[in-house]
């Protein structure tokens, strides 16, 4: 079955897709920017970048990081970052429904082929 993917440009390099989401996910369920990234299998700076873009496309954090190491530090979202992850969501949702019959359809013209 064909899925389908978005991602939303605000500019050249101003993009919100699939994966900054997960990362987004992760970070919430986790606590830890550094475990969202591990769970993803990438390096904490690189969960960290994927973060700052989303900070500087919407001109305001998406997380909040405590300091503290053991025990005392980890990451929660903003209410920023659980409404992006809400409205991205809900338009994947939005925009699989609309789709489901073309996508079907190209599917079956690969199976054809």
């Amino acid at each position: 079955m064909a899925e389908l993917s978005i991602r939303i440009d605000f500019g050249p390099e101003l993009r919100v897709g699939p994966g900054k989401i997960a990362l987004l996910e992760q970070i919430a369920a986790l606590g830890s920017i550094s475990a969202g990234g591990r769970a993803m299998d990438m390096s904490y700076r690189r969960a960290w970048e994927l973060i700052e873009e989303l900070n500087t496309i919407f001109g305001k954090p998406v997380v909040e990081s405590r300091s503290g190491g053991r025990k005392g530090g980890g990451a929660t979202l903003t209410p920023l970052g659980l409404a992006l992850i809400s409205r991205y969501r809900a338009m994947e949702r939005a925009a699989a429904a609309a789709t489901e019959p073309h996508l079907k359809a190209l599917a079956g013209e690969i199976a054809n082929a």
